[in-house]
């Protein structure tokens, strides 16, 4: 195997912020040269191989009334899943910390080739299953161990309908990696290995979507100058990697049966079609009295007739503004977690304590955040690129709500800890508006009180509004693409339109931001995830009004819904706070609570 560094248990150096730590991988191994690791990659193949002649073909005779040959195969399978899944969260982790490394990439690439190996030799086993009887698997549900796996086995019938024949599962599986994934893969490289020109200062992209939310306009503007020259001058790549992954995905659903370009993604969601149209029909309807009507109270506050679009994240002009060191961050977070619950602050606090996070900006690495649950045999880590913002403060509540409900669901085992994108956004949400609402409480003027209303309704309108008109302009790319490949002016009047929409007359385009959808990785590794954010968001703020005004138990109720992981459905799991996805009303109600924070903020008008 090649070298490639690991991030070992470290601080970075002192800056600004403080020391931010870096993660520590060798709860996953303790290094890619390391015994641990040679010996999992090595039996990677043969184990699945292994595994495969024992039960390939033999599921049915599995099926006896306790059920407990079956829950034994199932229950080996998961082993090996929990082992595949260690090997390639190392890999990707490594890569992630930068993949402008040829040594990482190709660590990555290398270890992605192995599992991709192993895996085909497990294909048949999920749809073997599907192939068995159902009243037959009903009748062995009598056994304890079968019964436990009883969500999963529930889950796997809903995808028999888009399965196909063993040798095209094969070979869709193996295709991925010089398909899908090898595009996949591009975007990053590229997207990490850009640099931005501003003011004559080379940048990677993180910080210079950074400078975006800059007190200086002239600042913002050259951010967002150097954002548009750069990618453009990528635009013919990124069109070619978006017009590809759309004509692959087109294939796909042909194949399997999907009907509509996104419903591949609500079968994954396991959250209806019905459901989610509701929730983009609300979040549309609401544009005018949301962000058209905020961002109208924000060209107010900056003394301007219009925004331009490099001026829709800039702090206040009025609004106290300091840097914000990682101690501080850590803190408030940890404090607002405590606030809720005990547990919620002692779990989140060993990422800090344990060396679970990597917090500094450094060239090659991922942009953005992220919290990778790993594998149940481990943990989660967290990714962030600090930089001292308020807006860094409740990213790292977002990731550590993640990793917190990641801990909790690991119980659930490695088939049925992963819980659907719909209800992943729940935990990490939550967590935000906790640390949101303990910081107003602690605000002592009018102006810091309108500073940190407006942070956290911008925050909403991002996760809201925007990411239903991503959801919007993504249907409106998968659905021309059908027609034929599109041109990057073609992809550029998609993206402007739906922007026009959800943003509002008080929002000017300017020339450049056509080219803005290219950096947004979402649309490459997960198509139509969007939509969840604004789910989850609209979720948490139902979810927390009922936190607001019930009794004792809430807390317990929440944690109990954390642990579930994916073995219950989103109406199984919002029952025991009184909640209906399905009532228009639900998403009303969420809406209604971004809609009060903006009468708050009118009421404030300092101006």
């Amino acid at each position: 195997m090649p070298q490639a560094p690991t991030r070992a248990a470290s601080t970075a150096p002192n800056t600004e912020f403080g020391e931010l730590p870096e993660w520590n991988l060798n709860d996953l191994y303790p290094g890619i040269d390391s015994p641990e690791f040679k010996a999992d990659f090595e039996d990677a193949v043969p184990a699945s191989a292994n595994f495969e002649a024992k039960f390939k073909g033999k599921l049915s005779d599995c099926l006896n009334e306790s059920g407990d040959a079956l829950a034994q195969a199932i229950a080996e399978f998961e082993n090996l899943q929990d082992k595949l899944g260690r090997l390639i969260s190392f890999a990707g982790l490594i890569y992630a910390g930068d993949s402008s490394n040829t040594t990482n990439a190709k660590f990555y690439g290398d270890v992605q080739e192995q599992l991709t190996k192993a895996s085909g030799h497990l294909l048949f086993f999920t749809l073997e299953i599907n192939l068995l009887d159902q009243k037959s698997v009903d009748g062995s549900m009598q056994g304890t161990r079968l019964a436990h796996y009883q969500p999963w086995l529930a889950e796997l019938r809903l995808d028999k309908p888009y399965q196909l024949e063993d040798k095209l599962e094969q070979l869709f599986l193996e295709k991925a990696a010089t398909g899908r994934g090898a595009f996949n893969r591009l975007f990053d490289e590229t997207i990490a290995s850009l640099k931005f020109n501003v003011d004559g200062q080379e940048l990677a992209i993180e910080p210079t979507l950074n400078l975006l939310q800059d007190r200086d306009g002239a600042m913002r503007k050259s951010a967002s100058t150097a954002l548009s020259t750069t990618l453009s001058e990528n635009l013919r790549l990124f069109s070619l990697i978006t017009n590809t992954l759309a004509k692959d995905k087109q294939i796909s659903d042909t194949w399997r049966g999907f009907e509509d370009v996104a419903d591949d993604r609500h079968l994954a969601n396991r959250v209806e079609k019905p459901v989610v149209d509701a929730l983009v029909s609300a979040v549309q309807d609401a544009y005018p009295r949301i962000s058209h009507r905020y961002y109208a109270m924000k060209a107010k506050w900056m003394g301007m007739d219009q925004l331009s679009h490099w001026d829709r994240n800039a702090p206040l002009p009025k609004g106290p503004t300091r840097i914000i060191a990682w101690d501080e961050a850590r803190e408030t977070v940890l404090t607002a977690y405590e606030g809720f619950a005990p547990e919620m602050a002692n779990i989140a606090r060993d990422f800090f304590d344990k060396r679970w996070i990597d917090a500094p900006v450094r060239p090659g690495k991922s942009p953005g955040a992220f919290a990778h649950p790993t594998v149940p045999s481990v943990h989660p880590y967290v990714l962030l690129n600090y930089q001292g913002k308020p807006r860094d403060v409740m990213t790292l509540a977002h990731e550590l709500g993640h990793g917190v409900h990641q801990v909790l669901a690991g119980d659930q085992g490695a088939l049925m800890a992963s819980t659907p994108l719909t209800l992943a956004e729940t935990a990490s949400v939550f967590g935000e508006m906790l640390t949101f609402r303990s910081l107003l409480a602690q605000t002592k003027s009018p102006s810091e009180r309108q500073a940190m209303l407006a942070a956290k309704v911008e925050d909403m309108i991002n996760t809201v509004v925007r990411q239903i008109a991503f959801y919007q302009f993504e249907r409106k790319v998968h659905e021309t693409r059908r027609e034929g490949e599109l041109t990057s002016e073609q992809i550029g009047e998609l993206w402007m339109s739906v922007q026009h929409d959800s943003l509002g007359p008080a929002v000017k385009l300017e020339q450049g931001y056509e080219v803005f959808w290219t950096y947004i990785p979402h649309f490459i590794h997960s198509p139509f995830y969007v939509y969840a954010y604004a789910f989850g968001d609209c979720l948490v703020n139902s979810l927390y009004a009922v936190y607001q005004n019930s009794e004792e138990g809430f807390q317990q109720r929440y944690f109990e819904m954390l642990r579930a992981g994916g073995t219950k459905h989103h109406s199984q799991l919002l029952a025991p706070f009184g909640l209906d996805a399905t009532e228009p009303s639900f998403w009303q109600q969420g809406l209604a609570v971004i809609e009060g924070l903006i009468d708050e903020l009118e009421a404030l008008d300092l101006s």
